[in-house]
């Protein structure tokens, strides 16, 4: 199966790559939304280049969305739409883990244009901790570039993930994972990678 997969650069995406190559899927284009104003991507606020950076170093090309709110939707449909044509695409991947709305989202546009969704990560919410643990024992490498200020501290922004955050981060009132936007990360090196970003 060739796949498409929704890339923000940041680990739930980048662990979903990772499932999908152990699945025998053949991923043969990232897609990453960027802002027409801002040119930054939608879901972190990066700038093109960090992106652009990684896919090359992963070897799986990316295509940009150039969007805004309110087509956002019809602009995910269409490119889809023309990755069929241009890869041969027959499906479409998320790394999305529990939130119903989201998955219903990604359905939804998956089903205009005519490809199935595929949600390697999905799960319960009580099992998302083993899917940060799972990350870390992989070996990736991944920074904190933003946080919810409301929801962690701001002196978390430039922190690595791994044995350290998984223990302070388990003592919180939140998603260990950040599903609701407790915190963005970049991946800059892991099993997915030739060679680091």
């Amino acid at each position: 199966m060739k796949v498409a997969l929704s890339f923000s650069g940041g680990k739930d995406s980048c662990l979903a790559l990772y499932r999908l190559e152990q699945q025998g899927y053949h991923v043969v284009s990232l897609i990453t939304t960027i802002w027409k104003e801002k040119q930054e991507t939608v879901a972190h606020g990066e700038k093109l280049e960090r992106i652009k950076k990684q896919a090359e170093r992963i070897g799986i090309p990316v295509h940009f969305i150039e969007t805004d709110f309110a087509g956002y939707t019809e602009d995910f449909v269409r490119t889809l739409k023309d990755l069929k044509t241009k890869y041969e695409i027959d499906s479409v991947a998320f790394g999305d883990i529990y939130l119903e709305g989201h998955r219903e989202w990604g359905e939804q546009v998956a089903e205009k244009a005519d490809v199935a969704p595929i949600y390697p990560l999905w799960t319960e919410k009580h099992k998302v901790l083993d899917l940060l643990r799972e990350f870390v024992a992989l070996k990736f490498q991944a920074r904190v570039i933003k946080v919810d200020n409301t929801k962690l501290p701001e002196n978390w922004v430039g922190r690595l993930v791994d044995e350290s955050f998984i223990a302070d981060i388990s003592g919180k009132d939140v998603c260990p994972l950040g599903e609701s936007g407790e915190y963005h990360t970049t991946v800059f090196d892991g099993p997915i990678f030739r060679r680091q970003v």
